[in-house]
């Protein structure tokens, strides 16, 4: 049996992830910060394992991998997509709120692929998955810590393929569009249409939409791709 940890995966994008890659047969680990009903309500759904971690403490991480090598044999793949957002003019944002964005999403993948790279290489086996966002790929007014949070992990994807290419393990990066998540509750119902209507395919991304596009990049299906970037946009940016 294949086994994946997907970082953030008690709410949303991450959620249904851990949905699918359970349905198809993996055995799945998920962290958590404060979401511990959700967590919780998950783990009963579908037999995945939670665990309640901070991505930007390197202490948690550490005990975190402890626990996970505990529970499973190895890990085939790891997914980040621990993060939070920030919508706010630059010159507004205070540097504790840049620092937070950052070590949420660029450090906690650097902690989190760090702690469980070794174990990848030494069996010459495994995929990462970053998930971006197509801000990343094109940069959003008024969320610029987040786009360049997100450029960063593209970066990472980029370079970590070829670094970790010649051990068997693929790195990519997937950027979704606008997904009717969380992240949505603040929009209005106008703001959502006019979202549509900028979206070829005329409609919002579901989180089984990204999570369909994830499994398929950590499948053997993808065997031969590394170093890419995916939009799920429904042609949002092209």
């Amino acid at each position: 049996m294949k086994t994946v940890l997907i970082t953030g995966g008690s709410r949303g994008i991450g959620a249904e992830m851990a949905r699918l890659f359970s349905a198809r047969g993996w055995a799945v680990a998920f962290t958590y910060l404060n979401s511990e009903e959700k967590a919780s309500a998950l783990s009963r759904e579908t037999c995945a394992k939670a665990y309640r971690c901070d991505a930007r403490k390197e202490e948690d991480v550490t005990a975190l991998k402890a626990s996970v090598l505990r529970d499973f044999p190895h890990l085939d793949g790891l997914i980040c997509c621990a993060g939070t957002a920030k919508c706010a003019l630059l010159q507004d944002l205070s540097v504790p709120e840049w620092d937070d964005l950052f070590a949420v999403h660029v450090r906690g993948a650097f902690l989190a692929t760090r702690a469980f790279l070794p174990g990848m290489i030494e069996r010459k086996s495994g995929a990462v998955l970053y998930i971006s966002s197509m801000w990343g790929q094109v940069g959003a007014s008024c969320e610029t810590a987040y786009s360049a949070c997100k450029a960063a992990l593209i970066g990472l994807a980029k370079a970590l393929a070829k670094e970790v290419g010649p051990s068997g393990i693929r790195v990519n990066c997937l950027c979704p569009g606008v997904i009717k998540t969380d992240m949505l509750s603040g929009y209005s119902a106008s703001d959502l249409d006019a979202l549509k209507e900028e979206t070829p395919l005329l409609r919002l991304g579901s989180p089984n939409d990204v999570a369909k596009a994830a499994f398929f990049l950590l499948d053997q299906d993808a065997a031969f791709i590394t170093g890419q970037v995916l939009g799920v946009n429904g042609g949002f940016v092209i």
